[in-house]
């Protein structure tokens, strides 16, 4: 026994090629690995963009003016668009877009804990553009730039380009509360108290205890889950600390990393939206937290179903 994982001949036949430089362009160059990988992939992709929406829409009525709802409803309209790429793009690979978005229940779908999460207020609406849309950024780029597979390659050329925009406008709003002061600076503060180790759990397992591997040895994306996690941290701990707000990391200079301030993960308390540092958990915890999903899970699901009809529509 060596140790050395044995793969199906085609299937290292195919990860040989894409070594190679070769780009996958339509089903009849996959394997079966190869297709269940990205059809992972797209589906985290696709639902993470789809449940961002209703939870925008409902953020924005707390808009402090009109244009600002005007263009909360903008991303709303880039981030539905997003998630129909993603399962256009299944749709070609043989998934009906239909079932997709209308035949699962609520807690089959994919997206990141922190979109079954109630945004509340103005605050929580930019805090979420500027931390989850990065986070957004920071995966899609990734894929962008490393992916195997032509046709996401070249539809994330759009994705991201609105993606940017959508980041800019977090961020703009954030340093414009921040410079407020007084209770509007509080109110950014606690945003960003529960809304920062949300979305450091965004990028998943550590590289030590990642279990899945089919995105790296196809290509899928370039970068591991602390890679990811440190691309992130990189640009927003930064942002925080240039307008006076606390996060609960800092940059380590004997390792040249940031490290998180806290045990990683631990538990979190959604109706308080309060992290509790002193409890840490397992990854096996935190994933039966996923699989229960949020607070907001079956509400976003069924507005985007069509369930709340016209109670939505104000």
């Amino acid at each position: 026994m060596t140790g050395k994982t044995q793969r199906d001949p085609a299937e290292q036949a195919l990860i040989d090629r894409i070594n190679q430089g070769f780009m996958v362009e339509s089903e009849e160059d996959m394997t079966p690995g190869y297709k269940k990988s990205l059809l992972t992939q797209l589906t985290v992709q696709g639902d993470t963009e789809l449940l961002s929406a209703p939870a925008y829409y409902l953020a924005s009525r707390d808009a402090p003016n009109i244009n600002s709802r005007i263009a909360v409803t903008a991303i709303v309209h880039d981030e539905l668009g997003h998630a129909n790429i993603a399962y256009r793009i299944m749709e070609d690979l043989g998934v009906d877009k239909q079932w997709l978005i209308y035949g699962r229940q609520p807690h089959e779908f994919k997206h990141p804990y922190g979109f079954d999460q109630p945004l509340e207020n103005w605050a929580e609406m930019v805090v979420a553009n500027g931390f989850f849309d990065r986070a957004g950024i920071t995966l899609l780029s990734d894929v962008h730039e490393h992916t195997s597979y032509g046709p996401l390659k070249r539809a994330l050329v759009k994705v991201d380009r609105e993606e940017v925009l959508h980041l800019r406008h977090g961020e703009s709003w954030m340093k414009r509360l921040a410079k407020a002061g007084g209770a509007v600076k509080e109110a950014l503060q606690r945003a960003v108290d529960w809304m920062f180790p949300m979305t450091l759990e965004w990028f998943g397992l550590p590289d030590d205890l990642k279990r899945h591997s089919g995105q790296l040895v196809y290509r899928l994306k370039g970068k591991t889950n602390d890679q990811l996690r440190q691309t992130w941290m990189a640009a927003t701990v930064p942002l925080c600390e240039g307008i006076g707000i606390d996060v609960p990391a800092h940059w380590d200079e004997s390792a040249q990393t940031y490290a998180i301030d806290y045990p990683f993960p631990c538990q979190y308390d959604p109706e308080a939206k309060r992290w509790l540092f002193d409890e840490p958990l397992s990854w096996d915890q935190v994933f039966d937290r996923w699989k229960a999903r949020g607070p907001m899970n079956q509400r976003y699901v069924e507005m985007i179903q069509g369930a709340f009809g016209s109670s939505v529509a104000n």
